[in-house]
């Protein structure tokens, strides 16, 4: 039997067809670090048991370094691999989404666990989640356990992986859209409005450093890129350009010569101010505008500055009650704007200023000069006009001032022909007040309102015992007199009208306010000149020097427009253009005229 063992051992398996058993051989491959350890295993063993003197003992050693350096290598190359392979994995992984923190979800949204097999209805880990916006669309998502307890603000950008939960916070988005508040709600959130891109307005949470900060509508924020949370304030500063915030102390009497305006002024606004409750009994409300109108240099924007110092400090003696003057100067040339729609804007943000510090309790005057820049007569042309979009921006906003009462708007113009009919009509600018020349004694007290301060020429006054009053008066007299005086050298214009007459015109009928200061003006540069020359400082303004000032000025306007423009200049001299033929100027025909006039240069 053992016989035939061995001889089926010794046969091969062609001849026998029968398979070999290896039993020894695990059904399993190990792993290769496992078969290279195994390996050097048996090495060693089959090293340590052939003899010192074998031949083949080198080839044994040999073989083991061999399979050391390729263990290294084998190790080397599978750090390489995992390295590839983690590379290749984040290439080829999804994106993840950026999103924004809004918040914890409101208690009321979770809704409780059913009961299953017995187990309490909360549960064993309480989840942390948050709610998130990802573009128009809200989420409640879950937080990535490794992040802890992060204490995210909202308005926060969050990373949020494929399954929509949070694993990251990147902190607050430096750029983003600016907006317009249209209205602070008073739950704290915002309604913003992007008028200017045709979008429109939504409500958008205030971020975690505008949560205390005290917003204000007309003001812009800037957005995250999302459009949910405001994130950072800016003030208007567009509007805050046309606030004075120093209103010049202006009393009545340092407007001269225009009683009449300043009387309707304050019965149109100081009174429904002072009395309201009169007003209420009669179910009259107060007037909303007013337009001052007349030549250049009379004192239109001086009223203006005077009317928001004297009635507010009228009112408060007559009321007690602690209140400010808002003056708003705008220019009308200012506002207007190349780009479509800003001009427009700058109007609401204007009135919304003014209504908004009306409620704080402030006498707001919304001032506007030269309005007929601003709000000229609409056309009817095919070709775009501002004014057939500002004008009827700016009447709406005059409509809506209705429920305010400490607004005033009151406007200018050299040119009240040229606005529009919709502005000046009744309930919008409801008096029409006209600034005129000042007659002689009123151009006496403008004069002693610019030279009641001024050094006096210390001979006038010797001449009058010391008497630095009556040598003013003196002055005042003499120097009224010379710019009122019809003479050659005083002829300024001949209008000649279309009924054959002629008329002339003198100094006098070009005087106005401005021009009277710019004489006082001149006559102290004379007589700086003259303390320079003599080394003297106890010079004063002498009558000769207001008279060389009055002739220098006149000399200086003599420049007069060319046919084109003569319709404008008619209606600054309170001409008719339809009864005047041409107006041209008139040249001195005296040689001594002429003299005089060449000395003061």
């Amino acid at each position: 039997m053992r016989k035939d063992r061995n001889r089926r051992d010794e046969s091969s398996p062609e001849d026998n067809n029968e398979p070999i058993q290896f039993s020894e051989i695990p059904a399993a491959a190990p792993e290769p670090m496992e078969m290279q350890l195994r390996a050097l295993w048996l090495l060693d063993e089959v090293v340590r048991m052939t003899p010192r003197n074998d031949a083949r003992l080198g080839y044994l050693l040999t073989l083991r370094d061999q399979i050391e350096t390729d263990e290294a290598m084998m190790e080397e190359a599978k750090k390489v691999i995992a390295e590839f392979e983690e590379a290749y994995n984040k290439l080829t992984a999804p994106a993840n989404r950026i999103g924004v923190y809004l918040g914890k979800p409101d208690p009321a949204e979770k809704k409780p666990r059913r009961r299953r097999f017995g187990m309490s209805a909360e549960p064993a880990v309480k989840e942390n989640t948050v709610r998130l916006s990802l573009g128009d669309q809200e989420y409640i998502a879950n937080v990535d356990p490794i992040l802890g307890e992060i204490a995210f603000q909202i308005g926060t950008q969050v990373k949020v992986n494929e399954a929509f939960a949070v694993i990251g916070d990147l902190g607050f988005a430096e750029g983003g859209p600016l907006v317009k508040i249209a209205e602070v709600m008073e739950d704290g959130r915002l309604r913003v409005s992007m008028d200017s891109q045709g979008m429109q307005s939504r409500m958008v949470y205030r971020g975690e450093s505008l949560k205390e900060a005290n917003l204000k509508q007309g003001g812009e924020v800037r957005m995250e890129p999302n459009f949910k949370v405001a994130l950072e304030y800016f003030p208007a500063k567009d509007v805050s350009d046309y606030y004075l915030e120093d209103v010049p102390q202006l009393p009545w009497s340092k407007i001269g010569g225009q009683s009449e305006a300043i009387n309707v002024i304050k019965d149109a606004i100081e009174l429904p101010l002072i009395h309201p409750e009169l007003f209420e009994r009669f179910g009259k409300r107060p007037l909303k505008g007013i337009l001052l109108y007349g030549p250049p240099g009379c004192g239109k924007t001086l009223i203006g500055k005077a009317t928001a110092y004297n009635l507010t400090q009228e009112y408060r003696e007559r009321t007690g009650k602690d209140v400010k003057e808002y003056f708003m100067y705008i220019n009308g040339p200012k506002i207007l704007n190349m780009w479509l729609g800003e001009s427009e804007r700058q109007v609401r943000d204007i009135f919304a200023q003014a209504r908004e510090k009306a409620k704080e309790g402030n006498l707001v005057f919304i001032f506007i000069d030269e309005a007929e820049s601003l709000l000229r007569t609409r056309s009817s042309g095919r070709y775009l006009n501002i004014s057939n979009t500002l004008v009827p921006q700016f009447c709406a906003e005059m409509d809506g001032l209705v429920s305010s009462e400490n607004v005033v708007v009151m406007l200018t113009s050299n040119r009240p022909d040229y606005i529009d009919p919709a502005i000046l009509r009744p309930e919008r600018i409801d008096r029409k007040v006209k600034v005129v020349r000042p007659d002689r004694k009123s151009s006496r007290d403008i004069y002693g309102i610019y030279m009641n301060e001024v050094p006096i020429d210390p001979e006038l006054i010797k001449e009058h015992k010391g008497d630095s009053t009556a040598a003013l008066d003196e002055m005042l007299d003499v120097i009224t007199e010379f710019t009122f005086r019809r003479d050659e050298e005083t002829e300024f214009l001949e209008v000649f009208l279309r009924s054959g007459g002629t008329e002339k015109l003198y100094w006098k009928d070009l005087i106005s306010g401005a021009l009277i200061k710019s004489v006082t003006e001149r006559a102290k540069d004379f007589t700086i000149k003259r303390s320079i020359d003599k080394l003297s400082d106890t010079e004063g303004v002498s009558i000769e020097d207001l008279k060389r000032a009055v002739r220098a000025e006149y000399k200086e306007n003599e420049i007069f427009p060319k046919g084109d423009s003569i319709e404008d200049w008619l209606k600054l001299l309170d001409y008719d253009p339809e009864s005047v033929a041409t107006v041209k100027p008139i040249r001195s025909k005296k040689s001594g005229s002429e003299t005089k006039r060449k000395s003061i240069i």
